[in-house]
């Protein structure tokens, strides 16, 4: 039985990319968010959620450090396409994904200052 045109393996990598991208874009989606977060739960007195917000985050920086500042999920996402531009894993704008670690780096390490300062002046 051969498979139909519709069902064969280039239908079934683009299932999986998408399946992957969506999977990274929700990822990415809870850490942009929460990095954030960060500095509106400090400023308003939350520090308390802001400690476990960057918790969190921080977590994932472990994780981009272990993987030489690439998420896992690129890898998984290379395995079903040839396409490398900056955004193949993510359904994020070409410009964004170019400069995410850039723009989000700078703003979690703005607000780890901040929530450094709230909590040693509480």
């Amino acid at each position: 039985m051969t498979a139909s045109p519709t069902t064969g393996p280039a239908e079934s990598r683009a299932r999986a990319l998408t399946v992957v991208r969506a999977l990274h874009t929700t990822i990415w989606a809870f850490f942009a968010s929460s990095i954030v977060a960060i500095p509106v739960a400090t400023l308003l007195g939350q520090l308390t959620a802001a400690l476990w917000m960057s918790l969190f985050v921080w977590g994932e920086v472990v994780v981009l450090l272990l993987n030489g500042m690439r998420c896992p999920l690129t890898a998984v996402a290379a395995r079903y396409t040839e396409d490398r531009a900056d955004n193949f894993d993510i359904w994020l704008p070409r410009w964004l994904a170019r400069h995410n670690q850039r723009i989000f780096g700078t703003l979690f390490a703005a607000s780890q200052v901040l929530l450094a300062y709230a909590l040693i002046s509480d």
